[in-house]
């Protein structure tokens, strides 16, 4: 860290998010504006020159590549016989959207995120994308080592255990056709219904088990809906096969 970092906070134009990331991850900032930036969703842009819009949109595909990356080299020594899907399968675990959305709120990044959307949208992919885009800036602020450095050990070594995600299995989905593959029993994910638009678009996702629906879910993307109206239909059928058994 530049000992210029401090002297430079008390001086900067937001003296609130300089402190506020010295708090979370344990560094000053250089270029605050790169930090501001990584926390303004798309539905409260600035409109600068020509029209450009500017939001956190470029940061987050930045950032995505760089904890990405981050991530696999962490796996990648910290199982060295491990086989590459085994360690595509935990940097999912880490990087998903879901998890990166849980560890934002965990770290707090949603009380910095500037947005437009209200009520229960806030709280769904916007947060991992605000934490991708804050990984973009890190990296542009203090480059690649230090960047690595804050992630593995103020985020991975102390927000997940690692033991635990290797015994965890969260692809409900998979786990649901393995199941009906088992079983010979088709199933099939539908989308019945397209809620609110905009920003605010939900999905409503409905499974169907041997043509009957058992279990519907609803989410900002396809995915996660099918994710979370699988894991429904598990417990559905977890609980009859209990009762017949």
């Amino acid at each position: 860290m530049s000992i210029l970092s401090p002297i430079r906070s008390v001086f900067s134009s937001d003296k609130k998010l300089v402190y506020t990331v010295k708090n979370i991850f344990g560094f000053f900032p250089d270029n605050i504006a790169l930090y501001s930036l990584a926390f303004r969703h798309k539905s409260a842009s600035q409109e600068r020159i020509n029209g450009f819009k500017v939001s956190n949109e470029r940061l987050e595909y930045l950032g995505d590549a760089v904890l990405s990356s981050i991530v696999a080299d962490y796996l990648f020594k910290k199982f060295p016989y491990k086989e590459e899907g085994f360690l595509t399968e935990m940097r999912s675990k880490i990087v998903s959207r879901s998890s990166l959305n849980k560890l934002s709120r965990k770290l707090g990044i949603d009380v910095l995120v500037k947005s437009e959307i209200s009520g229960t949208g806030f709280s769904k992919s916007l947060l991992g994308d605000a934490f991708e885009a804050f990984v973009g800036a890190l990296y542009l602020d203090k480059g690649y080592d230090f960047t690595k450095r804050i992630l593995i050990k103020r985020v991975v070594e102390v927000h997940f255990d690692i033991d635990k995600l290797v015994e965890e299995d969260t692809n409900y989905k998979s786990q649901l056709i393995e199941w009906s593959q088992k079983e010979k029993i088709p199933i099939e994910f539908r989308v019945i219904e397209e809620i609110g638009n905009g920003y605010g678009k939900q999905y409503l996702i409905e499974v169907l088990v041997d043509n009957k629906p058992v279990a519907t879910a609803q989410d900002y993307a396809i995915k996660s809906a099918e994710q979370l109206a699988a894991e429904k239909a598990l417990v559905l059928i977890d609980n009859e096969e209990n009762l017949t058994s």
